[in-house]
């Protein structure tokens, strides 16, 4: 009845809200990491005597600001996926002429969803998410510009062994340094691709192509 739709229109309507305040959030932290690396890169490439150090040391950083935004897009994905839930399943049909296939009991899913509130991705599927969409520009230019401030810095790299000994910081020699850096992108890679391959198996393995998360 209208008491019904009214109450069910207000429930979308606070639904939308929460999806955009947390979409805000997570703009906030890429913003964060944004801001943070080009602090690193004025500070490194201020004077070819500028350590790479902050380079390095702003990956932490990033790090912390992926978990901080890959967990809030675990909350943002909840509300998002009601939200479009109740966009095909409810207000489609009302303003659609013909006759649209809706899924069997969406109702009593989204009742169970707001019974018993859960996450519909786990972590690792939100850090490559995060990944695939922000995070991959931002660690691809901190590489990059730490790989290119060690090869044009202090002066041009002329043999191969210089720039391991660039990358050494303090007693750490640089071959350690290097190694390690190249995991730190192998590994965030790696979440990645996985991610983007666990989205695909999910998708393939609904029944609907319009079930919830």
């Amino acid at each position: 009845d209208a008491a019904e739709i009214g109450a069910i229109a207000h429930l979308y309507r606070g639904e939308v809200y929460r999806s955009t305040i947390w979409r805000t959030r997570l703009d906030t932290t890429t913003n964060w990491a944004v801001v943070t690396l080009g602090i690193a890169l004025s500070i490194a490439f201020s004077s070819p005597q500028a350590s790479p150090l902050p380079l390095v040391l702003v990956g932490i950083l990033i790090i912390f600001f992926l978990m901080l935004e890959a967990r809030r897009y675990r909350y943002f994905n909840v509300w998002r996926a009601r939200c479009r839930w109740m966009e095909i399943h409810f207000f489609a049909p009302m303003l659609h002429d013909g006759d649209l296939h809706m899924e069997d009991g969406w109702q009593r899913q989204l009742a169970d969803d707001y019974w018993a509130p859960r996450y519909h991705v786990s972590m690792a599927v939100a850090i490559g998410r995060r990944i695939r969409r922000s995070y991959f520009w931002i660690l691809l230019i901190q590489t990059t510009a730490y790989v290119g401030k060690l090869i044009v810095h202090p002066t041009p790299l002329t043999t191969l062994p210089q720039l391991a000994e660039r990358a050494a910081i303090g007693p750490i020699p640089g071959i350690y340094v290097l190694g390690i850096g190249t995991f730190y992108c192998v590994a965030w890679g790696t979440i990645a691709l996985w991610s983007l391959r666990d989205d695909a198996r999910r998708a393939l393995a609904r029944k609907d192509h319009t079930s919830m998360g």
